[in-house]
């Protein structure tokens, strides 16, 4: 396993050199870093005038497709489950990025479908991946499956 010694540690980043033990310490690094993250791949979505959010809908959409999602179906896949999944339905419906179709089995309830326009979007931005993916340019291979395996295991905790 290769070593990475920062010289530019949490520490600096938040200028705070003592924590009151190793776990607030990482607590506090997983969100900084989380945030940095975010704003290095904001520049990407701000060229297609999107939202995080409404990415993440777009491409829970674009598995489905063809099958259409009802709204509760989008958010117990959205990865930020606080998100107000209607309003930015909502707002991707304005960009005509999604269609909303009367559900067939019930026509008191609506399901929402990605459309040509929104998979238009994606396809862009496919192409951007790599640039998504390179916040995480300096860790090998093995690194980013070991970051994976040990974010899954603080997820299992509960």
């Amino acid at each position: 396993m290769e070593l990475f010694i920062n010289t530019m540690g949490i520490e600096q980043d938040v200028q705070q050199l003592h924590f009151r033990n190793d776990y607030q310490k990482a607590v506090i690094n997983l969100i900084y870093t989380y945030n940095w993250m975010r704003e290095k791949t904001a520049s990407i979505m701000d060229e297609e005038d999107i939202t995080p959010q409404q990415f993440n809908i777009l491409r829970i959409l674009r598995g489905s497709y063809p099958q259409p999602l009802s709204t509760l179906q989008i958010r117990e896949r959205m990865l930020d489950k606080m998100s107000d999944t209607s309003r930015i339905v909502d707002r991707l419906l304005k960009k005509e990025l999604v269609k909303k179709i009367t559900c067939k089995s019930d026509r008191r309830l609506v399901d929402i479908t990605i459309s040509e326009k929104g998979l238009s979007l994606l396809e862009r931005m496919d192409k951007k991946q790599d640039d998504m993916d390179g916040v995480l340019k300096k860790l090998t291979k093995s690194e980013a499956v070991t970051l994976s395996r040990l974010l899954d295991k603080i997820r299992t905790l509960d």
